[in-house]
């Protein structure tokens, strides 16, 4: 019995969940976004190097210390395998 009644609360709170998420933004209205300026017909005008350069540096950077880490480790290996002989 107790279950059942637990059940059906339950399952009412979700139906009024759910009715709340549904009608909720017919409610509640966010203001118009402010002009972006410039002109719109010059869609090409994007800078785009902002980012770009200093992802391109990472990537480089990145790229340099896992050539140094390759190296180091065959450095290792070779020199564990000089030892063994």
């Amino acid at each position: 019995m107790l279950q059942i009644l637990l059940m059906k609360k339950t399952l009412i709170f979700f139906a009024l969940l759910i009715l709340v998420f549904i009608f909720l933004p017919d409610v509640i209205y966010a203001q118009t976004p402010p002009d972006p300026g410039g002109d719109p017909d010059n869609a090409a005008a994007v800078p785009i190097d902002g980012g770009l350069s200093i992802l391109l540096a990472a990537g480089v950077g990145y790229g340099i210390k896992k050539v140094r880490d390759a190296r180091k480790k065959t450095q290792i290996t070779n020199s564990d395998e000089q030892d063994l002989k």
